[in-house]
């Protein structure tokens, strides 16, 4: 199994809180509220993915 490096970690969670925003936001206009929890989720999943990229740049 490769590990992936913390930068790109990082990225991943920007680009995943970036597309958890735009699907917020779809959903809040449509009036769907699974789009808009599903926008929230990848959200989150985008900061777990950030802090675990800085957390790997402390322990190298």
């Amino acid at each position: 199994m490769t590990d992936k490096s913390s930068g790109q970690d990082k990225s991943e969670g920007v680009m995943d809180k970036a597309k958890g925003r735009a699907k917020e936001a779809a959903g809040s206009l449509s009036g769907d509220r699974e789009t808009k929890a599903e926008g929230r989720a990848d959200q989150d999943k985008g900061t777990l993915k950030e802090k675990k990229g800085k957390l790997k740049d402390l322990l190298s």
